[in-house]
């Protein structure tokens, strides 16, 4: 499923040159659309970067593991993921990343969500590029509000999946789901060039926690973007800090949530 069609006003040039004004006007084309949608402001946009640049983003995704990057064992926080920081990618990876934090994202994101003010993450905290290897899965949870090394408060992610030709079988659609957690409202497959981004707020709920059942060789890539604003000058203590993972209602029903759950409270 697909809410709309657009990409991104990004020449393939030395430069990567991002239409300021291009981006400007499809941000407000899309506000109406994504700050009706339920359960949370959110949009999908297939096709949104241009053929040429995907592809050679694809091409240049870390195989072996780099100076920089994190792999997640956690049961129902993350299993078989790994993410990437783009710092010790590839020149070409990087500066991709530099266009993704660039006055041109930046103004397309404010006109399509209304949040005035965002600033991008220059250290991608929890972002960059995101795998998930066969098996894995990612529980249902509200983000984390507050960067602390930039004491800034997260509101906006995006994600860009890079998987040719993924098949719905293979599973880890992004689950959107309502603010009591009763029911998932919303399912989206990670095919090729496919780009949600939603609000991060309190209840917005969402993840992948169904295991992937990918052959061995293929896995679920993705792109993690982080969008943040200005905090008071004296943070809320009661914003929270962490990732907030959240049950659905069959995980409540099973041992083994409750027992992953007391183990990794021991640790």
């Amino acid at each position: 499923m697909t809410d709309h069609a657009h990409t991104l006003p990004i020449a393939l040039t030395p430069e990567l040159d991002f239409n300021f004004d291009a981006a400007t006007e499809l941000g407000q084309l899309l506000s109406a659309p994504y700050q009706g949608n339920q359960p949370f402001p959110h949009i999908v946009i297939d096709n949104v970067l241009p053929a040429a640049l995907i592809e050679r983003i694809c091409e240049q995704f870390p195989i072996d593991t780099t100076r920089e990057e994190t792999l997640y064992e956690r049961g129902y926080k993350g299993q078989l993921k790994r993410q990437i920081s783009p710092t010790h990618c590839t020149p070409f990876l990087r500066s991709v990343f530099a266009v993704f934090n660039s006055a041109a994202m930046l103004n397309f994101m404010e006109r399509l969500t209304g949040i005035e003010g965002l600033i991008p993450d220059p250290y991608f905290t929890g972002g960059g590029l995101h795998e998930t290897r066969t098996g894995g899965f990612l529980g249902v949870h509200s983000d984390f509000r507050l960067n602390k090394k930039l004491k800034v408060q997260r509101r906006i992610n995006a994600i860009i999946y890079l998987n040719p030709n993924w098949q719905e079988a293979w599973g880890g659609h992004l689950e959107l789901w309502d603010k009591p957690m009763t029911r998932c409202l919303k399912k989206v497959l990670p095919v090729y060039n496919r780009c949600v981004i939603f609000n991060t707020d309190e209840d917005s709920n969402h993840g992948h926690p169904e295991p992937l059942t990918c052959p061995q060789d293929r896995s679920r890539r993705s792109i993690a973007l982080y969008y943040y604003t200005a905090t008071p000058a004296t943070a809320d203590p009661a914003q929270r800090q962490k990732t907030h993972y959240k049950p659905r209602p069959k995980d409540r029903l099973s041992l083994s949530y409750y027992l992953g759950k007391l183990l990794r409270k021991k640790r």
